[in-house]
């Protein structure tokens, strides 16, 4: 009797254990020519991975013990430029949206607006949709980029202290070898 209950949960966890299929961490992949990887000094860990058409970028940041802890995911134009993007948390939860904005001469980006995808806050003077951040980006006459200049349109606080992050903005295309 006890050896034919030891068998057949021997066999359920064999069946169980091929039926059910197991899938690797996102950085046990290969990197390939989409797909590149970053470890940060805090410990976690991202994951840029772009379409092959070159219109999409997703960013999926991961916390030092392997929990996902959010995914950005741009939409680009035929340059590379980041046009917009949605900011969603680890539940996929969608947080923000982004617009990009740029120089309609120079074609360096000027304006970066963050909105609030969970409340919609409505301008009282315009009746547009106005954004919790807006960063300017200033350029010398060589075309240099100085810090950006945050403005932050939600009343107490700093948008790190509510938000966690200064911008959402590339600092750098991971698949320009660093250029921006």
């Amino acid at each position: 009797m006890n050896l034919l209950a030891t068998g057949k949960i021997f066999a359920l966890a064999v069946l169980l254990l091929l039926t059910h299929p197991c899938r690797a961490s996102e950085f046990d992949g290969v990197d390939g020519p989409n797909v590149r990887y970053m470890r940060l000094k805090d410990g976690s860990r991202s994951v840029f991975i772009r379409s092959p058409d070159n219109r999409t970028l997703t960013k999926k940041t991961f916390s030092p013990n392997g929990v996902l802890t959010m995914v950005t995911t741009y939409k680009m134009d035929s340059s590379g430029n980041p046009l917009g993007c949605k900011i969603r948390d680890g539940q996929n939860q969608e947080l923000f949206k982004v617009s990009y904005g740029y120089h309609k001469v120079t074609g360096l980006l000027v304006e970066e607006l963050m909105f609030d995808s969970r409340v919609k806050r409505i301008s009282k003077d315009t009746g547009k949709e106005m954004p919790v951040q807006k960063i300017v980006y200033l350029y010398d006459a060589d075309g240099k980029r100085s810090a950006p200049i945050a403005y932050n349109l939600l009343p107490g606080k700093t948008f790190e202290q509510v938000f966690g992050l200064k911008s959402s903005a590339l600092e750098s295309n991971p698949f320009q070898n660093g250029e921006r």
